[in-house]
């Protein structure tokens, strides 16, 4: 390789220069002033925040297998979600042999039972009067969804697709549930 003209070494080092100096610039932007730093962190409490409970990971692997197990003593090949109280999934299981379509249907479900806070069998009578429901995205108003509650707030859902009627996939997501208590 030939040497660098000055031109071009001058270019080099101012860009090099360019690069240490937003490094500098950027940690010192990150760190806090003297200033903000003696300020008490700002607490809020009373009727400004609230408190909820989660399910955590390991209970919703635990769930999960359960109605998974459920679903395999009865012959049955579905796919499992368990989600989070905001609709998000933590554990999704899909069975041997389940269906391509079972997975993202179990997801559905779980999401369903979770944000009305009912099982989708119930929230499926409700389609006769409000048939619009169906709808909103990210719902599926079959049988096979059930919420898990603490002191009666839902902190998840359970989904199970595959079987071949909806009550059989809410018994295994009702297995699920129980394995909760």
């Amino acid at each position: 390789m030939g040497k660098l003209s000055v031109r071009s070494r001058v270019l080099v080092g101012a860009a090099g220069a360019a690069v240490v100096a937003a490094g500098t610039f950027g940690a010192v932007s990150a760190t806090a002033s003297p200033a903000a730093q003696n300020q008490a962190p700002v607490s809020v409490a009373g009727s400004g925040v609230t408190e909820s409970a989660h399910l955590s990971v390991d209970a919703a692997t635990r769930a999960a297998q359960a109605a998974l197990a459920a679903a395999k003593k009865e012959g049955q090949k579905v796919s499992v979600a368990v989600v989070d109280r905001n609709g998000n999934t933590l554990v999704t299981l899909r069975g041997d042999g389940a269906g391509p379509q079972s997975y993202e249907s179990a997801v559905r479900k779980g999401f369903t039972a979770v944000s009305w806070n009912a099982p989708t069998s119930e929230l499926v009578k409700r389609l006769q009067s409000v048939p619009n429901l169906k709808d909103i995205p990210g719902t599926l108003f079959l049988p096979g969804g059930t919420p898990v509650q603490v002191k009666g707030a839902p902190v998840a859902g359970i989904g199970v697709a595959g079987a071949p009627s909806g009550d059989l996939d809410e018994k295994f997501a009702q297995a699920g549930a129980a394995a909760l208590r």
